[in-house]
């Protein structure tokens, strides 16, 4: 960490004892220095010791500090008073005055050249920053949380503390360019805040309140004084604190003027009323101290009003008030759409709708310098497929016959609103590399006086962002039209889905679900057709040509060499061999009743699938039904290599790599052949998902899991997964291609994608639920005067066999203005970046490192806010910018799933399974993950439609008496208060009270005929509707054991498995923004 001559203090780098939670803090030093990116080479130094100080002053720009103690300096109190831990400056400098000296010096060695998490933090040259840009720009409205006495540090050791004079939060009078901040600021608790929101905000430093206790105990409460801690809080110590309270009311004491607390403790910084007995672990708040169970008697402990830190739902609500059921126009360039939450229509005029591509700002930075020193990454979510409400204008397809559609002729872009015509119209300029380029004669049109053609409304590559091309032969294999694509089922036979009745339910669901394959609009019958294998240690498939009276099966022993061993009857049109299929799908199930095979093969199964569609020169999806590892002899068997003890050390991202050979060659095979598998597992053990879903993950399909299956709680869950399945629509043997203005480029893409090269993304088929992230850098400086402009362009076989383009088109402005640039930001497209950034980085990097680079870039890129755009105010208050303001919910929110955790208690194949769903989300999808919705049904009102509003995703909104749903988008849970009324438990269960329910109550609502039963049961069925999942409907008693599922998603709390909550992140984060400022 010392290229930057900014090393992070024992406070933040040295794990501790006693603090758990992520384990080892967020901030110790990595193996390798953080400011590389994700998976980059080392660079020049190496990371000092954890101890070292930061760099006194007088060291030499350009060079490491000198350490001043090292961790193992045996005079050196490990926990206890550091004497001097920060070199006094000789005068406190302003909070925003240019530092006494480059606070980061330069790299010590060039940065690598393939920058992936936006230029790691490398060039966030905090002393070299303008200090005049504050007046000289006009600022974005933002928010402020104060954080003064109660949950940040001391300002470095040695300053003298800053109170804030009374204007300072709110310096609007001075700056009549700045809009009204929001400050939270450090009113007395009742009080009202000086200018912006009103609420109750945190106490002042000497009164007394029922708040934590302080001084460096780690409690859900925020950390208090200056104490050493290891990142956010964690709990894990609960014995009282040694030594005397400091002196002074609620003043901060500088480290060495106190007498010393015993070594091991952090000394106590906080007034004495606040710094007495610590309390034990925190009840209700399960799983916060690492090997202690959860406790869950008692009501949380009072803490500080968390109304005064900025509320996700708000944010959605304010939108929702603002934007909702308007109509969003895609007229102007760079515009910044409703969020993903909001119900709007969007009329297409020239940019692509926001369903098809969102962006994490619509101001692109000018330079690659602004872009580095902001850290914000600049990045599209491309959703190419994404299904679009009935109000709104499906796709047009245009058709230019044989000539095929009009492209530039230097970067081949595809006619488009961009483009400008020259010449009286006879022809034009590229917009993205400004070659100029004849009009076809048939395409020519005279221009009007404003320089547009006169056709421009009849045609919708001109007027429109998004529009399809029927593409020629030139894109077509081989020259030659495709043929429709096929779906074959392949249902594992082994003994466990024989008797959990796996088998028969899929049969049976499969003769009502043919019917409903996908079509073309207006098509009488669906063009794709269908074949079915089954396997277990070899592979049966069938013949059911619709002249047979009976289906033929045919074995494949050799599962070795991978042959079909029938062309003519294996993919068949449903409608007319539907009596056949019938047949064998009620003869599947007894023919197999009696098995004892409980091997199965795997890999094969796929060759197979992938032989069919090769033989029969189409493209098509695979339905697979597995359930156990493959360890039967046959290419790609696995074994057993899930070992927890690689969990928190480098070597734990093999857990999340598959295993190399057979299923790379398998992933390539089928994105060639357009071959995509959707892999339905039914596993009681670990079966090695990372190496399984290889395939689905590289081939646009999906991967559903189902532990401990049983028909009779998961079986509706799973048929209503295989139905979504069955009839999304979508396109097959897709390769995709993004094109932007000179300037930037793309430079990386994430998704469930196969890349044979840097620009082309192939996918085996695409849906409407999957999206690809697409990373842009700059390789030159864009113009404020002409913007930027990106097409994505997706070349794609139809469901019904005809080769087609989908082209998206979408402008965004470019500013110089850091301050335009926050502006126009988007947290939930953001958040969607980083997730999948930092889900790809696991696989080379220990989950530790990533947890780390994510704190970093967070800080950095609020600091570069706070220092480049917010009015001047005190150092002690921790402002947000208004497009970002909930962002570090949504960031500690990803920290604490699955993936990134490194809980034991965790399953490896859920941690790989949530990983890959992740990379193929788009934005609402990845918003809903992160901040499930928490939504009271005990007070709705029955009579109206709407469904109520959500609240905070906190402990502390659920109340006793209450009934609240939470959902995610991959489970959903019906909580009960304990002290439910019993008329709403009748209602809803047509038991008289709670402990009435007994376990088969616990899956599924009856169907009763009063108000509220009808309610509840709608705004489930429409969930379920909604999301591109099913969810198993859980329903869990307040302190019940299954109620533990339930807290996990409650993301502004503690994690259960380690994490801080929202309240201690958001004070570790103010204080790595002040560390980086001063």
């Amino acid at each position: 960490m010392s290229q930057q001559g900014y090393v992070a203090a024992p406070p933040y780098s040295q794990a501790q004892p006693g603090i758990g939670g992520y384990q080892g803090g967020f901030g110790a030093p990595p193996a390798q220095p953080l400011y590389g990116h994700y998976g980059g080479p080392p660079q020049g130094f190496n990371a000092p010791p954890a101890g070292m100080m930061k760099s006194p002053p007088t060291s030499p720009a350009g060079m490491p500090p000198s350490p001043v103690s090292s961790q193992y300096n045996p005079s050196v109190q490990q926990n206890g008073a550091h004497p001097q831990r920060y070199a006094s400056p000789s005068a406190a400098s302003p909070p925003y005055g240019q530092p006494s000296h480059s606070v980061y010096n330069s790299m010590a060695s060039p940065a690598p050249p393939t920058q992936q998490l936006a230029n790691q933090m490398s060039a966030m040259n905090l002393g070299s920053y303008a200090p005049g840009a504050m007046q000289s720009q006009p600022l974005p409205p933002t928010s402020s949380v104060a954080q003064q006495h109660f949950q940040t540090p001391a300002p470095a050791m040695g300053q003298p503390q800053m109170h804030p004079a009374p204007q300072a939060p709110h310096m609007a009078s001075q700056n009549q360019m700045s809009p009204p901040q929001s400050p939270l600021t450090n009113m007395l608790a009742s009080g009202q805040p000086t200018g912006g929101q009103s609420m109750a905000g945190p106490p002042m430093g000497g009164q007394s309140m029922a708040g934590p206790p302080m001084g460096g105990q780690s409690m859900a409460g925020p950390p208090m004084g200056g104490q050493s801690m290891t990142g956010p809080p964690m709990a894990g110590m609960n014995m009282p604190f040694p030594g005397p309270p400091p002196s002074g009311q609620g003043a901060f004491q500088q480290h060495g003027t106190g007498p010393a607390a015993p070594s091991g403790y952090p000394q106590q910084s906080v007034a004495g009323q606040f710094g007495g007995l610590m309390s034990g672990p925190q009840p209700g708040m399960s799983g916060g101290f690492p090997g202690t169970p959860g406790g869950l008697a008692g009501p949380p402990q009072k803490k500080l009003d968390p109304d005064s830190i900025p509320s996700t739902t708000q944010v959605i609500e304010d939108d929702k008030a603002r934007l909702g059921g308007h109509v969003f126009s895609t007229n102007m360039r760079g515009q910044v759409p409703p969020l993903v939450t909001t119900d709007f229509t969007v009329q297409d005029q020239g940019n692509a709708s926001p369903r098809f591509i969102r962006c994490t700002t619509y101001s692109l930075p000018c330079t690659a310098e602004l872009a580095k020193q902001c850290q914000v990454p600049l990045a599209s979510i491309i959703k190419p497929f994404a299904k679009l409400p009935k109000n709104e204008t499906p796709l047009y397809v245009v058709n230019h016959g044989e000539t095929g559609p009009i492209r530039c002729n230097r970067c081949k872009a595809y006619m488009c609103p961009y483009m400008q015509f020259i010449d009286g119209g006879r022809r034009y300029q590229c917009s993205f590399c400004n070659c100029v380029s004849e009009v076809p004669v048939f395409y020519f049109q005279h221009l009007d006086h404003m320089g547009r053609r006169v056709d421009f409304y009849e045609r919708p590559e001109l007027s429109q962002g998004s529009y399809e091309f029927v593409a020629t032969l030139d894109y077509c294999k081989n020259n030659k039209p495709p043929n429709p694509p096929a779906y074959i089922f392949m249902i594992d036979v082994s003994y466990t889905n024989i008797k959990s009745g796996l088998v028969k339910l899929v049969c049976d669901e499969l003769k009502s679900l043919l019917e409903k394959l996908p079509r073309e609009d207006g098509a009488e019958a669906s063009a794709i057709k269908v074949g079915f294998v089954t396997y277990n240690k070899v592979l049966h498939f069938y013949n059911v040509k619709s002249a047979l009276a009976q289906p033929q099966m045919m074995v494949v022993s050799d599962v070795a060499e991978m042959f079909v061993p029938l062309l003519d009857g294996f993919l068949v049109n449903y409608q007319d061999s539907r009596a056949v299929i019938y047949n064998l799908l009620d003869q599947i199930p007894d023919m197999f009743a009696d098995t004892n095979e409980s091997e199965t093969v795997f890999a094969p199964v796929i060759q197979a699938g992938v032989e069919a569609f090769k033989a029969a020169e189409c493209s098509g999806k695979l339905f697979i039904f597995h359930s156990s590892m493959p360890t039967a002899e046959a290419p790609g068997k696995l074994k057993n290599r899930d070992d927890k003890k690689l969990v928190n050390t480098d070597k734990e991202k093999t857990l999340f790599q598959p295993q190399k050979g057979v299923y790379e060659q398998l992933s390539k095979d089928c994105v060639a052949q357009g071959c995509c598998v959707d892999l339905f597992l039914f596993p009681s053990q670990y079966l090695d998902l990372a190496s399984m879903a290889d395939v689905p993950s590289h081939t646009g399909g999906s991967v559903y899991k189902y532990n401990n299956f049983q028909v009779a709680t998961d079986g509706e869950h799973f048929l209503r997964d295989l139905r979504k399945a069955l009839q999304k629509s979508l396109g097959f043997d897709a390769v995709m291609r993004v094109r932007t203005s000179t300037g930037f480029r793309a430079t990386d893409f994430f998704g469930a994608i196969y890349m044979n090269n840097t620009t082309d993304v192939e996918m085996a088929a695409v849906d409407c639920d999957k999206a690809v992230t697409v990373e842009f850098k700059h390789d030159d400086t864009l113009s404020e005067e002409s913007g930027a402009f990106m097409q994505c362009a997706l070349l794609y076989t139809t469901i019904s066999g005809q080769r087609r383009l989908r082209i998206h088109n979408l402008s965004l402005n470019c500013t110089s203005q850091l301050s335009e640039l926050y502006k126009c930001c988007e947290t939930d497209s953001l958040i969607n970046f980083f997730a999948k950034s930092a889900y790809r980085a696991i696989l080379n990097q220990p989950v530790k490192n990533v947890r780390d680079i994510l704190v970093n870039q967070t800080a950095h890129m609020l600091a570069c806010y706070r220092k480049n755009c917010a009015s001047p105010s005190a150092a002690s208050q921790l402002i947000l910018p208004d497009s970002m303001k909930v962002f570090p919910v949504y960031m500690n929110s990803l920290m604490k799933t699955a993936p990134l955790v490194g809980s034991t208690e965790l399953s490896t194949d859920d941690r790989a399974h949530q990983r890959l769903s992740v990379m193929a989300m788009g934005v609402e999808d990845s918003q809903l993950q992160l901040y499930p919705r928490l939504i009271p049904l005990h007070n709705m009102d029955v009579g109206s439609e709407a469904v109520p509003d959500p609240v905070r995703c906190s402990e502390e909104r659920l109340s006793d008496s209450g009934l609240f749903l939470l959902e995610n988008g991959h489970s959903i849970f019906l909580w009960l208060g304990q002290a439910s009324p019993p008329d709403l438990i009748q209602s809803l269960f047509n038991a008289p009270s709670l402990a009435h329910l007994q376990q088969e109550h616990m899956f599924t609502l009856p169907e009763l005929d009063n108000p509220l039963s009808k309610k509840v049961r709608a705004i489930i069925s429409e969930l379920l509707e909604q999301r591109p999942n099913s969810m198993k409907l859980q329903i869990v008693r307040q302190r019940d054991k299954p109620e533990m599922l339930f807290r996990q998603f409650l993301v502004e709390d503690k994690g259960l498995h380690g994490g801080a909550s929202y309240m201690d992140f958001l004070c570790y984060v103010h204080r790595e923004i002040r560390q980086l400022l001063t």
